[in-house]
């Protein structure tokens, strides 16, 4: 074979369906029976393709240029044309995330493979990759036999998500070939409170502000909309910041969190606030003006406040304590959720040990990776998946560059 791909999720079908194209007899191998289990549960179902917003900005990585260069050799624009094409037109919706029409993620899948049947791709499904032999060619090693391949592309994802197949695979081949590894975390996964201290508020939604400090000095911060749950904490807001608080805490840093409910532009200090009690309102109405009721009490019993005290009898240290509350609150420590209910894995191979031109590893010619096993992690919106898109077009056009020229 010309090019052997390993894995047959999003970045893997991108790279086989490239290098088919490119002319390269191509071959797929996928340790699941039915491959593109993470596709079908991508997006509740609907499969968030990819964003209008992109930007290497919205990525961590520790070398956003190298991103921004994988994402410009195969860009937004690309992908739209590259989905039409296979029959899957998409709409943008108003924040930006853009959708199959058809509103399925059963759609992006069968287009993926009916994209590489048509480009000649071969596709062998229950075929667990536990070994890659170096030469011209590479021998790829299966409990079921050896497949020879002048290239070949890892792209068998992370550990995210174990249900749709995940294992890590990808990192453990890498690694054996002489690739370093960053640490592996969980990414884009809801945060445990111990104790779950927001519990009672389960279930609802709002737009919400979460900053981990280490010390005095933010880490990061993320803004958007906020879930309760009763264990702790979910939605965008909450699962964009999750990776930064699994780095910190395997690194072993000191930090915490902190949760503001309060809209910074009508409420953007404590002053603002006190003027907003001066009438003749209770502490609980004055803050269901721009907290849900049920919000509201909860932020004026942790206060100790009354809910029916006269917004005229608060003292400064009771507008104190509510504003602690909803502007400012350090949370209880906080766990992100784990690999069960990632949606992506942080960490993977080094990002200075592949060219970013190419995605051929500096380590040994003729490897190529593409997609999560990657030290590469996007927020939520579709960003994962134009990373796949991406780097599945840059490596499988690249790959069977290298596999034809051996022939």
């Amino acid at each position: 074979m010309d090019v052997v791909v390993i894995g047959a999720g999003a970045a893997g079908l991108a790279s086989a369906i490239w290098a088919g194209r490119s002319g390269a007899d191509t071959l797929v191998l996928d340790s699941q029976v039915k491959p593109g289990a993470k596709i079908l549960v991508s997006g509740g179902g609907r499969c968030n393709v990819t964003n209008a917003n992109m930007s290497a900005e919205r990525f961590n990585s520790g070398a956003r240029e190298f991103v921004a260069r994988v994402l410009d050799a195969f860009p937004l624009a690309d992908t739209v044309r590259w989905f039409s094409d296979l029959g899957v037109p998409l709409l943008a919706e108003a924040d930006g995330r853009m959708f199959p029409k058809t509103n399925s993620s059963r759609t992006v899948l069968d287009a993926l493979q009916r994209g590489a049947e048509s480009a000649g791709v071969r596709l062998l499904t229950g075929q667990n990759v536990t070994g890659i032999r170096p030469g011209n060619p590479f021998q790829i090693v299966t409990k079921s036999g050896e497949f020879p391949a002048r290239s070949v592309i890892i792209c068998c994802g992370g550990l995210a998500l174990p249900k749709s197949g995940s294992t890590g695979a990808g990192y453990v081949l890498a690694s054996r070939l002489g690739h370093t590894m960053v640490a592996t975390t969980p990414a884009l996964t809801p945060l445990i409170a111990d104790p779950p201290i927001h519990a009672e508020l389960s279930g609802i939604s709002l737009p919400a502000v979460l900053t981990l400090r280490e010390g005095a000095k933010t880490i990061a911060q993320s803004r958007g909309s906020l879930l309760f749950t009763h264990e702790g904490y979910s939605g965008p807001c909450a699962l964009n910041i999750s990776r930064h608080a699994a780095r910190a805490q395997i690194e072993r840093r000191d930090f915490t969190m902190s949760l503001r409910i309060l809209p910074e532009r009508e409420f953007g200090d404590l002053s603002s606030l006190r003027k907003a009690f001066a009438g003749r309102r209770s502490g609980v109405n004055a803050l269901s003006e721009v907290l849900p009721r049920r919000v509201a009490q909860w932020v004026c019993r942790y206060a100790g406040v009354e809910a029916d005290t006269v917004s005229r009898a608060l003292s400064r240290n009771a507008c104190q304590r509510l504003w602690s509350a909803c502007a400012d609150l350090v949370l209880p420590p906080l766990t992100p959720a784990g690999y069960r209910t990632a949606e992506v894995t942080a960490g993977g191979v080094r990002l200075d040990e592949v060219d970013p031109a190419t995605m051929m590893s500096r380590i040994v010619p003729g490897l190529f990776f593409a997609g999560e096993v990657l030290n590469v992690d996007g927020e939520l919106g579709g960003y994962n998946f134009q990373w796949a898109w991406s780097g599945g077009a840059v490596a499988g056009r690249a790959a069977a560059r290298w596999g034809l020229s051996r022939r």
